[in-house]
């Protein structure tokens, strides 16, 4: 990795982000060592043979961006911007039904009626109602939530030491996106609060620039982080999935599914494997944070409700199952989306991509020795 000597001695392990080195590079065995301990050998003829696909990715070198610098932390925030933002803005139709069926199941009663309904009351322009604080929103989140992770994730690594950081490596997940989704629902939730106002209560306002005043002035800026616990209840277990299950699914992809080890896969390749496995993540997200998802929507739409008039309205098994489906592949495009978007601007700013090496301890510490 292109990184000085004094920048490695104080960053996480370098496995989470390897690369391969130039010794690597010029060796037909690169991949016997590493990658979670797999074994994988190529013999030296078989580089002609192997398919594009398996091309190796852009060396070491060209990277524009040291790992771990503040310029690192600074692109990742900005991937988490662009990736967030534009995701979410996109499904807005698909977040406003969702959103009407949990607060109006009788009004809404599936997801094709649903969209039927909003057609016939509102036109083709009602299904974007909410997209401003859902792009301003999701932005700040998505700023939070990328680069807090990667800071938190270094962060415990360091703490954990190397032999630790491998042992432990899916708790490190875990920790790092529970502390950054705190921080990113901070930057959300007024905006989740007139989103939500906006989508599910007609003539209550066109947007932001009207649904702000008129939120703050019925129920003061403290009303606009009445539904942060919720949300925190939401976002934390849905990031802690997200990221954890995604790093873990794109390890074993690499080494269960793909006949070469990373360093050797193409940028389209890698890509692809990001989208797939932010995918399945998404699938799991959605599962996990649904019942608080209901809470959110029912707090933010009713003023003076509590969690108690949620559960007593929704039931258990609504509170868990209404509107599931539509979230599961909203979520699951989405989150799809978002690795993929934010990994090729990881990629674009001469970075690697997330995930899909994991070597051994006595590696890491090597790695963290320089």
């Amino acid at each position: 990795m292109a990184v000085s000597d004094r920048s490695r001695n104080a960053l996480l392990p370098s496995f989470l982000y390897a690369a391969p080195s130039a010794a690597a590079a010029s060796t037909p065995f690169s991949a016997a060592a590493g990658i979670g301990g797999r074994g994988l050998v190529a013999p030296s003829h078989a580089a002609a043979t192997r398919p594009a696909a398996w091309a190796r990715a852009p060396s070491e070198p060209s990277r524009k961006v040291e790992m771990y610098s503040p310029a690192f932390y600074a692109a990742c925030t900005a991937g988490g911007i662009t990736s967030c933002g534009l995701t979410h803005m996109t499904v807005t139709p698909l977040d406003l039904v969702k959103c009407n069926m949990q607060i109006d199941p009788a009004k809404y009663k599936s997801i094709s009626s649903g969209f039927g309904v909003l057609l016939k009351e509102q036109g083709a322009k009602g299904f974007f109602r909410g997209w401003v604080p859902t792009l301003i929103g999701y932005s700040g989140q998505g700023a939070c939530k990328f680069g807090f992770y990667e800071f938190f994730k270094k962060y415990y690594s360091d703490i954990a030491g190397p032999e630790n950081a491998v042992k432990y490596k899916t708790l490190i997940y875990l920790a790092g996106s529970a502390s950054a989704e705190v921080i990113a629902d901070v930057a959300l939730c007024p905006m989740e609060a007139v989103k939500v106002r906006v989508q599910t209560q007609p003539g209550f306002a066109k947007g932001l620039s009207d649904g702000l005043p008129k939120f703050v002035k019925a129920e003061g800026y403290a009303g606009l982080y009445k539904g942060i616990v919720p949300l925190w209840g939401r976002q934390i277990p849905y990031t802690m999935m997200k990221f954890s299950s995604f790093e873990t699914i794109v390890e074993m992809i690499y080494k269960y599914t793909i006949p070469a080890p990373k360093s050797e896969c193409s940028k389209s390749l890698q890509l692809g494997v990001s989208f797939a496995g932010g995918y399945v993540a998404g699938v799991l997200c959605a599962i996990v944070s649904h019942p608080a998802d209901n809470l959110v929507s029912f707090l933010n739409n009713a003023k003076g409700a509590t969690v108690g008039d949620a559960v007593k309205k929704l039931g258990l098994w609504g509170l868990f199952t209404r509107g599931l489906p539509l979230r599961i592949v909203m979520i699951g495009t989405l989150t799809g989306a978002q690795w993929g978007i934010y990994d090729a601007f990881k990629v674009m700013v001469g970075l690697p991509t997330t995930g899909g090496v994991a070597p051994t301890p006595a590696a890491a510490g090597e790695q963290l020795k320089g």
